[in-house]
């Protein structure tokens, strides 16, 4: 017979699968080797051919005298030039322009295994109270690369509580769509990724709010340093050790 907790934990493994078959992916975050900035000198670089530029708010790439011009936007994905095995993407973070190599033949990629994480235990499955912001709001965080800003729309705050108190957390999107969360916990930079991990508020009605810790996932930047991710806003920095949900895939998996 099928219990609630075998179906927990079915659903969670599903999850989890699905989330190592997304960075199986031949040209996703794993194919990530390089992120060069880019500036006025026209610059070669030993992953990609050509030779790459900005000028004014256009990069320029130089192919042997065939030229093109792209023009990324702000936090936008990047803008993608083909080579033989894989691509470039072209990006503009914080009024700087730089590219990032996507190989299928990274390191990383074919080193892949799984991502570590704690077992599946309902337990950190919490009930909160979502409150929307009576204004729309910005909230800058930095990023994991120095100088770097994002700048996120904040939609209110979700409170729940967790061994005897009351935990509030500022969730981004806007006051009816999905909720995102990016927090931090006693176990950033521990058995967890220090930046920051995310967590989808799913919405029950009424206000009413689940937040699945063991369904918090890992930034790109866990995997590769190529990546420009954000790190937790100060309000998300939550007091106790979250053990659920993915661990540091960077340390490998964490001690039972």
């Amino acid at each position: 017979m099928t219990t609630t907790l075998d179906r927990f934990v079915a659903d969670w493994q599903q999850w989890h699968t699905e989330r190592n078959e997304s960075l199986r992916r031949p040209l996703g975050w794993l194919s990530l080797t390089a992120l060069h900035w880019l500036d006025g000198t026209p610059t070669r670089f030993e992953e990609v051919p050509g030779r790459w530029h900005v000028a004014g708010t256009t990069v320029v790439r130089d192919l042997d005298g065939e030229i093109t011009r792209l023009e990324p936007a702000e936090g936008a994905p990047g803008a993608e030039v083909e080579f033989d095995r894989g691509f470039v993407e072209v990006i503009q973070r914080t009024g700087r322009f730089g590219i990032r190599i996507h190989d299928r033949e990274a390191p990383a990629l074919k080193s892949f295994t799984h991502i570590p994480a704690y077992d599946p235990d309902p337990a950190w499955r919490l009930t909160g109270r979502f409150t929307p912001f009576d204004d729309e709001r910005v909230v800058t965080t930095g990023a994991v690369v120095d100088g770097l800003e994002h700048h996120h729309r904040a939609a209110g705050v979700v409170r729940f509580r967790h061994d005897g108190a009351e935990h509030e957390l500022v969730a981004f999107g806007d006051a009816e769509g999905p909720l995102q969360i990016l927090f931090t916990d006693a176990t950033s930079g521990v058995t967890t990724y220090p930046a920051a991990r995310t967590l989808r508020a799913e919405r029950s009605g009424n206000g009413s709010v689940v937040l699945d810790f063991t369904r918090a996932a890992n930034l790109p930047c866990a995997f590769t340093d190529a990546a420009t991710c954000p790190v937790a806003p100060p309000e998300n920095r939550l007091p106790f050790a979250v053990d659920a949900g993915e661990r540091n895939p960077r340390t490998g998996e964490a001690p039972a």
